[in-house]
């Protein structure tokens, strides 16, 4: 119902661009989520940290956050140019953006899964 009556009236259909909004709001909700599925589950099933991590990977989701990621740094992370005469053809961005993605799909997801498993085994001491 939402999604077919309330929010085809609220927005234009497409993209609109603004990637890092999307982003923070998916994080909200898989958040929301993920966390009371998570936090149900018994103490004699929450002790395994492969098990917990397999729960909290979701390679597709992973994928599409990286792919965002890398289009926010493609639209705002753009070397800006003072003069015209400025024309520095070595470099369009201030950082690679594929670097940033890899940066994030490496170490910030990953590292954020381990705080999430580390939480809920504290939470049975």
């Amino acid at each position: 119902m939402y999604f077919r009556d309330h929010l085809s009236g609220l927005v234009k259909a497409g993209d609109d661009g603004d990637s890092g909004s999307s982003m923070v709001c998916d994080m909200v909700c898989l958040q929301s989520h993920c966390h009371p599925f998570l936090s149900s589950f018994g103490p004699w099933f929450l002790r395994d940290r492969a098990q917990l991590m397999a729960l909290l990977t979701y390679e597709a989701v992973e994928a599409a956050v990286k792919n965002r990621v890398e289009m926010k740094t493609r639209n705002y992370g753009q070397a800006v140019r003072v003069t015209q005469r400025d024309d520095r053809a070595d470099s369009l961005h201030k950082v690679e953006p594929s670097l940033v993605a890899n940066l994030y799909c490496n170490w910030t997801m990953p590292l954020t899964k381990e705080v999430q498993v580390e939480y809920l085994l504290r939470r049975l001491d």
